[in-house]
């Protein structure tokens, strides 16, 4: 019998097999899509969310409403933002993963387009994204969200020296204003079309923070791009986490509080923390600070938990609030506390239903999260039991770099069509499949945490 050749590309095997071990729902998306069109992928993406039936669930989706309305109502019209929040009932997802970085970072635009594609291709009329705000204005040399890249060259943004920039945090470094000399003197006319007049036209605005500041201009810069307004995108960020963490702890009966506050729940929600740190997947867990970051002088800071009070580590005179409820809520609605991943995932995503989609140190860690909170749960209290049950679906998926050009943006939209360089780029995308775009899930098998991990699979079997 003459065995039959089956030409259809599939994904690695071997890829496939680590991955699963810790985001099966992460392999089952892109086998499902891996030879579909990369805007059939981020289609899928934003396919329905099941909406929340356990209490807390339920609980967290309405906190997560209001704060989202709060954000819309600064930039949309009241049947605009009515529009946007049925959608979201529908297709409950947000785009996390980013830093909070101007969208001339290529690894920022390639992310935020493949968002964009998945809300064109699902027919939604906006979408949210979670620009995370607590890095440093500078990272490493010349590098961060102070710089503007342009592929061959970079631009302090802002015009602040370099010591100010790698000491401040962009959440709260601030006021600041467009470095406008330095910008005048980059780029052409062709240019000036597509990014540097679009930076140009707030030369004389005055930002209360960084973070305002690159929000702000990477709407005018989509605005630009999409003058249809296709589908447009809400930049929220760890502020708005904030916010709806204090909500939770202004309630009596919310399960964050409980888990936070309580100090049997507490010692329970530590030991899963714990246990998911030292087991196999421990490295993907971000675990600087304990629950919150400390703002001080413009720069966030590490804390731990000593003796019930929230402390910077080896500074007497820095930070020490109280860990009770009434003190972290004032603290977080005061702009001193902000929350960590962890918390920042609960009330953003795993706790109000909402499918996160980041990237693949996120893809792990959102897992690991998801564990903790089931092992943080009391079964013997019946609503804590239904969100358990409600937990066997995960809502955590792979959208950042997946899209991963190598050519600066600057480059990538040269000679497209002004006012219409994300619908060019979405034709362009729907002829690409997911296989070839990320040539065979190159950047996982390069990626060293989840070879750690397959060699570890290896050695154990």
């Amino acid at each position: 019998m003459t065995a039959v050749f089956d030409p259809t590309p599939t994904p690695p095997v071997e890829i496939l097999a680590v991955l699963s071990l810790l985001c099966p729902e992460v392999v089952r998306d892109i086998e499902q899509n891996w030879n579909a069109p990369v805007s059939d992928y981020a289609r899928h993406l934003w396919r329905p969310v099941a909406r929340p039936v356990s209490g807390p669930a339920i609980a967290a989706r309405s906190i997560l409403r209001e704060v989202l309305r709060q954000r819309l109502g600064a930039i949309m019209q009241p049947d605009e933002i009515g529009r946007t929040l049925d959608e979201f009932e529908n297709r409950a997802v947000i785009q996390s993963g980013l830093h909070c970085l101007l969208l001339m970072d290529r690894i920022t635009f390639d992310a935020i387009l493949l968002a964009w594609l998945g809300a064109v291709e699902s027919g939604q009329s906006a979408f949210f994204g979670f620009m995370g705000a607590t890095m440093t204005m500078e990272t490493v040399g010349r590098e961060g969200p102070g710089w503007l890249d342009l592929g061959d060259d970079k631009v302090n943004l802002f015009g602040l020296g370099r010591h100010k920039l790698c000491r401040k945090s962009v959440c709260v470094a601030g006021p600041v204003s467009l470095n406008k000399r330095a910008l005048e003197a980059v780029g052409d006319e062709t240019d000036g079309s597509r990014w540097r007049g679009t930076l140009l036209a707030s030369q004389d605005k005055v930002f209360g923070t960084a973070a305002d500041a690159l929000t702000a201009l990477n709407e005018d810069l989509v605005a630009a791009w999409d003058r249809s307004r296709t589908a447009l995108p809400v930049f929220i960020d760890d502020r708005l986490a904030a916010t709806a963490v204090a909500r939770h702890l202004g309630d009596d009966g919310s399960l964050l509080s409980r888990l936070l506050t309580e100090p049997a729940r507490r010692q329970r929600l530590d030991h899963a923390l714990q246990e998911a740190a030292s087991g196999p997947f421990g490295r993907f867990l971000p675990n600087a600070t304990d629950y919150f970051w400390g703002i001080r002088e413009q720069r966030v800071r590490k804390l731990a938990l000593e003796n019930g009070h929230l402390i910077e580590p080896d500074r007497p005179h820095g930070l020490s609030i109280p860990f009770e409820r009434p003190h972290l809520r004032q603290a977080l609605l005061d702009g001193v506390l902000l929350p960590n991943l962890f918390l920042m995932f609960l009330v953003l995503a795993i706790l109000p239903r909402v499918r996160a989609v980041g990237g693949l140190r996120q893809i792990g860690y959102v897992a690991l999260f998801h564990s903790i909170l089931l092992a943080a749960l009391d079964e013997n209290v019946p609503e804590e039991r239904d969100l358990a049950a409600e937990l066997q679906v995960r809502e955590n998926a792979w959208g950042m770099r997946v899209i991963d050009e190598k050519i600066s943006v600057r480059e990538q939209l040269a000679g497209l069509p002004e006012g219409a360089l994300f619908p060019e780029l979405l034709r362009q995308y729907s002829l690409l499949t997911l296989a070839e775009t990320t040539d065979d899930l190159k950047l996982v098998r390069e990626d060293s945490r989840w070879r750690k991990i397959g060699r570890a699979e290896i050695k154990a079997t």
